[in-house]
């Protein structure tokens, strides 16, 4: 199966600014990934496009067309957007505190330590090296915070961290400047942010808002050239002719000059500080900021969770809420000022404010610790996730939003179980409960506990659903409960070791279990007769998992091998040795390459396809392997990341980097502020080390604790370091860069039916999106020829098919051939239609309006004509 990336949930926003592009996508890093989310259609995607490290900076181009995408290794991508492609890569020699765009699009802003860098834009033109340095300004003294681009793209407004603000005109680029910029100082910290504001009457630039870290608001007001006050008219008594004269010859040289120069005369004119304002947010600190011109707004957030939005010039506070009780880390205004965007790296959190109607637009979560556990639904609509943060996650999966948090768990959840009915999952928790959850009325409706506090490491339900079973990790048990009731009906002992597999048979009541006692069991739960029987290996058994059919039980070791048994001869079938496959990615602390150790070589879950044919195995390394079960080879390797800001991707280390002390890794040397709005991706930021991690300066290590495979077969996920990565084969998620070309016209349209090639027809008139031409082409295929020509119809053309069948039922008298078009269509592309029935809902139910109306009015003209139908069907039997 040609699987590929889809979508990324569950992973937290971990810090660096967000933008918004077109006014409803807000884009935001994750990890060494960017998210996409469409504000109006409550949708969200991930790009394919991946980063060496954790990404700290992106930027959009006014028109939304590319994205700018910089890591911490200042290594920096150039993105296609639209679609979705890669286009150019560069790295820079500083770190970058911030990064934009001009308003006209032609330059882009660079923030590299204490230099400005002013580049040109890569378009889609080819060139040797699309980056062009054009100008670089040495003149701050410390690390730049911000930035701010003039509506006319002359002059940069710069915010660092010596306590100034500071005005850069970019006009004369092939030269040097004639003036010195212009410098704001009577700061007490550090700026975080700076902004140019324009006069509502002459849209010029007349102010200038700095905002400092203690929570003070500066306003500075542009008050003219210094030139023109000193050739303004000595007293009030000069003549009226002189003194339109001489104004006159003011604003003449001011002309002059401007063309001269470029408009330097923001530099060179004289400001002042209007006024000085205080947030009244003390203890806290100013942590974000954005200003929004159009509006003259300011919405500031606080390191105490505080936002407030402010009306300019007057300092009027419209709003003051509190979203958390931790930093915000980012602030930003959409183009048209109606939504705030607001994230919080330490929650991992991201909110869309509407500050009109005061209400959410968007408010996503995700896991802030490692997801341990997914499971899908019956009808692969909706994926279920469970973390060490305590919570359980439901998401839909078409969308990729979670609609639904579950918090009652006081620890980790460590197994999830839906229901065949979909109404209701089911969490296991090392707090010693079992809950199961009604995803209705969104509630837990039942408790399953102990007489004694137990971990309960492993879930299991049998297919009927009354009888639940959780396996243990510290008395070494599995417990049996009754749905129905609640109660405890048995508890199964004989494993030595904690029981971290559960699985029952799909066809009987046959449960297994594995243990790190180096045993796999077959229990009948129902007869409580015990363990029916007993098959002993030579390592810990970490997981087992039955094939769909219930004919073969297939189960992992820890010496890297995955062992096939037949359950019900009691044989082994055969085993796969899998250590060099997953083998690969070397830790920090590693003294041994990766070829020579052994640690982390074996699978700790695995997951069958749909129909059995091949196996899922993944464990702690950056690898998760597909297997064909009849032949017991390697199909593929997916690698689930290539980021280096986790431990265990690379293969071969610097070897400078490892010292007589240990390795320098290891050693934690940052011992500066960490820079407002990027967060670094540490354990220590969150308060606490997580499972998997050292005791360092909290690097994560890449590993894969959970894989399932949905039950269409169409898709799988993983449950990783990085989040929930979800992999399909829908043509649907394909971007298809050449849709309409050339080659692409209504001749070669009829030329393809005069070839008597209907399928290239009827695609072809599908890319030209041309209804009279999509419609020949129906009628052109003949009736035995139309599932063969619905089978070769991609799925990114089958709404608009849809839209035209449906318009045929409604004035077409050929019935029954629209009809036969329709059920092929639903046979062939059912699981495309059942996964994305969100976006083909319009056409499919304009397709059912058109065939209820034509069976009513069949109704009612056969009701009318009932007697004289059964007379005709009885003549005709009689002859």
């Amino acid at each position: 199966m040609n699987y590929r990336f889809q979508n990324l949930l569950g992973a937290p926003y971990r810090g660096g600014n967000v933008v918004i592009s077109n006014n409803t996508l807000l884009l935001s890093p994750v990890g060494n990934r960017i998210s996409v989310t469409d504000l109006r259609k409550s949708e969200t995607t991930t790009l394919p496009i991946q980063a060496s490290s954790n990404i700290s900076r992106i930027a959009v181009s006014p028109d939304g067309t590319f994205l700018l995408a910089i890591d911490d290794n200042n290594r920096c991508l150039f993105i296609n957007l639209r679609r979705r492609a890669l286009l150019h890569r560069i790295t820079f020699k500083h770190g970058v505190g911030a990064v934009k765009f001009s308003p006209d699009g032609g330059l882009i802003a660079v923030a590299a330590g204490k230099l400005v860098q002013i580049w040109r834009s890569p378009a889609f033109r080819k060139e040797y090296f699309p980056f062009e340095l054009v100008k670089t300004f040495a003149d701050c003294h410390a690390k730049i915070t911000a930035f701010d681009w003039s509506p006319d793209s002359k002059y940069l407004l710069v915010a660092s961290k010596d306590l100034t603000a500071r005005i850069l005109c970019l006009k004369k680029l092939s030269g040097g400047d004639k003036y010195k910029p212009f410098l704001f100082l009577g700061h007490r910290d550090s700026v975080v942010g700076s902004f140019f504001g324009v006069d509502s009457k002459t849209n010029k630039v007349s102010k200038v808002y700095t905002v400092t870290k203690d929570c003070y608001l500066l306003s500075w007001g542009f008050t003219g050239d210094e030139d023109e006050e000193s050739s303004a008219p000595p007293s009030p008594g000069t003549p009226d002719r002189e003194l339109e004269g001489e104004l006159d010859g003011v604003v003449k040289k001011r002309k002059e000059r401007e063309i001269e120069d470029g408009g330097g005369y923001l530099c060179r004119g004289k400001w002042e500080l209007l006024r000085k304002d205080c947030f009244n947010q003390a203890p806290a600190k100013v942590s974000a900021c954005h200003y929004h011109r159009g509006l003259d707004m300011v919405v500031v957030g606080f390191s105490n969770g505080v936002f407030g939005l402010y009306q300019m010039p007057d300092f009027v506070c419209i709003h003051m809420m509190s979203i958390s009780k931790e930093k915000i880390t980012t602030a930003l205004f959409n183009d048209l000022g109606n939504w705030m965007s607001f994230g919080c790296a330490k929650l991992g959190q991201l909110l869309v404010w509407e500050w009109r109607s005061e209400s959410y637009i968007l408010k996503q979560q995700g896991h802030y610790f490692d997801v341990n556990c997914v499971a899908y639904s019956a009808d692969s609509q909706l994926l279920a996730t469970g973390a060490d943060d305590n919570k359980v996650k439901v998401w839909t999966v078409s969308s990729g939003f979670c609609f639904v948090t579950f918090s009652e768990h006081t620890n980790a959840v460590t197994a999830l179980h839906f229901m065949a009915n979909n109404n209701s999952l089911l969490s296991a928790s090392l707090d010693g409960t079992v809950r199961a959850w009604d995803l209705i009325r969104y509630r837990n409706f039942r408790t399953f506990t102990t007489p004694s506090s137990r971990q309960f490491v492993s879930l299991a339900a049998d297919q009927s659903g009354e009888v639940i079973c959780a396996g243990t990790s510290d008395s070494f048990e599995i417990f049996v409960w009754s749905m129905r009731t609640g109660r405890l009906l048995d508890v199964l002992s004989g494993h030595e070791a904690p029981v971290h597999g559960l699985v029952f048979s799909p066809t009987n009541a046959v449960l297994a279990s594995s243990s790190w006692d180096k045993t796999l069991r077959l229990w009948d739960v129902f007869d409580g007769k015990g363990a029916v029987e007993t098959w002993h290996h030579t390592h810990d058994v970490l997981t087992v998992v039955y094939r769909p059919d219930g004919r073969q039980l297939a189960c992992s070791t820890l010496d890297g091998q995955i062992h096939f048994w037949d359950p019900i001869d009691g044989v082994l079938m055969y085993s796969i040795e899998g250590s060099r496959d997953i083998a690969g990615g070397r830790l920090m602390t590693d003294r041994r390459t990766s070829a020579n150790s052994s640690t982390g070589k074996c699978f700790t879950t695995l997951c069958y396809s749909a129909d059995g044919s091949y196996i899922l195995a993944g464990g702690s390394s950056r690898y998760v392997c597909m297997y064909d079960v009849a032949d017991q080879v390697l199909l593929r390797r997916f690698q689930i990341t290539h980021n280096l800001s986790l431990d265990g991707v690379l293969d071969f280390l610097n070897s400078k980097n490892m010292t007589e002390a240990g390795p320098l890794d290891l050693i934690d040397d940052y011992n500066s502020d960490i820079e407002e709005g990027v967060e670094k991706q540490t354990r220590g930021n969150l308060g606490q080390n997580m499972p998997g991690s050292v005791a360092n300066r909290g690097r994560p290590i890449i590993q894969t604790k959970c894989l399932r495979i949905a039950p269409t077969g169409r898709s799988f996920v993983a449950a990783t370091t990085e989040g929930v990565l979800v992999y399909s084969v829908d043509e649907s998620f394909i971007f298809d860069p050449t849709d309409l070309d050339i080659d692409v016209t209504p001749e070669a349209v009829d030329k393809a039916l005069d070839e008597n090639q209907p399928s290239r027809a009827l695609i072809l008139s599908l890319r030209l999106n041309e209804d009279s031409f999509i419609k020949k082409c129906i009628f052109a295929v003949s009736p035995a020829d139309i599932p063969a020509v619905a089978t070769s119809i991609p799925y990114s053309y089958l709404q608009r098919l849809i839209e035209a069948l449906a318009s045929l039922l409604e004035n077409c008298p050929h019935l029954e051939f629209i009809l036969r078009w329709s059920q092929e269509l639903c046979k062939i592309h059912a699981n495309s239609i059942q996964q994305n029935s969100r976006s083909l809902l319009p056409s499919l139910k304009s397709l059912q309006k058109s065939i209820t109306s034509i069976h009513q009015d069949l109704a009612d003209t056969c009701s009318s004509n009932e007697y004289m139908l059964r007379y005709l069907c009885s003549s005709s039997a009689s002859k």
